[in-house]
């Protein structure tokens, strides 16, 4: 049976860590199917869904949202990912067909394809009404390290973050997550020593849970199963009903000049990748009940 995605929080370290693991494998093979994504591509826009998949766990309030928006000059262009606090994630990349050589290392490079010239920013809706927005400049564009340096500066919370994308040879992915580690105020010299020592250990955590559950990791790792479990998806928001509605409120005249212009009203989610097309009597009938009457 194939693993569910899921997102494991908890305490550690005497209660003095949060901790969160996550396994998203499901999520970014859903992005790939949906978005045609090359193996680069899948990477970056991947960890990045793992991260802000960890983000939104953090969500307090019922109606709580984030977008996070990856700007570094790369190949790979721009990366959008959207959630909400029901862990519904989606996501895209300008340049869901990005190449590049293997890195030094002999691995996707991510650097590359997301790029370091620019920024990465966080806009969080706890539901208040009272957004916050977080940006700080790009690190290196391997995403990880990006989001360690966004915590420490926007949010003024260190945390240890170990995130990648295992790719196989038919495109598909293999194993995809995190692990996050982050100190409460006051944790103790010991506890800070403890998370160092540790998160080198998930240096390779897309192979860890390409052969484990997170879980098997956690108590591998952390010990008794002292977490809660959340569970994370790809799934857009957007439907035929919602595109009506935001349509209906350009108003009629406005509609009628695309529909002379184009002969139909099309809209394209990049979320989700889907063409919402309205032609003939539908585009009328549209244009009717946005207060264009039968003219």
């Amino acid at each position: 049976m194939e693993k569910r995605d899921v997102i494991l929080r908890g305490l550690v370290f005497d209660g003095e860590v949060s901790l969160a693991v996550v396994d998203a494998t499901r999520l970014v093979n859903e992005a790939i199917r949906i978005h045609d994504l090359s193996a680069l591509s899948a990477a970056a826009l991947g960890r990045t869904l793992i991260v802000a998949s960890y983000l939104c766990s953090a969500l307090k309030e019922e109606r709580g949202a984030l977008s996070v928006t990856v700007k570094g000059g790369g190949v790979g262009g721009n990366l959008y990912v959207s959630g909400d606090k029901a862990l519904h994630m989606r996501g895209y990349i300008d340049n869901p067909h990005a190449q590049l050589p293997p890195n030094a290392a002999g691995k996707l490079d991510v650097g590359g394809c997301v790029g370091k010239d620019g920024y990465l920013s966080v806009v969080r809706d706890d539901g208040d009404g009272q957004p916050f927005v977080g940006t700080t400049p790009l690190v290196s564009g391997e995403i990880g390290e990006d989001f360690a340096a966004y915590f420490a500066y926007s949010e003024q919370l260190p945390t240890a973050i170990a995130v990648g994308v295992k790719m196989g040879t038919e495109g598909t992915c293999l194993g995809a997550g995190g692990v996050f580690l982050q100190p409460l105020p006051g944790a103790s010299e010991g506890s800070m020593q403890k998370i160092d020592r540790m998160i080198p250990r998930f240096s390779a955590i897309s192979s860890q849970l390409e052969e484990k559950t997170a879980q098997e990791i956690w108590r591998d790792f952390f010990g008794a199963d002292n977490f809660y479990t959340l569970f994370p998806e790809y799934k857009c928001n957007c439907s035929k009903n919602y595109i009506e509605g935001m349509l209906m409120g350009m108003g009629a005249a406005e509609l009628r000049s695309i529909v002379a212009e184009q002969g139909k009203i099309s809209v394209h989610c990049h979320y989700c990748n889907t063409d919402y097309v309205f032609e003939g009597k539908e585009a009328e009938d549209l244009i009717a009940r946005s207060g264009g009457g039968n003219a």
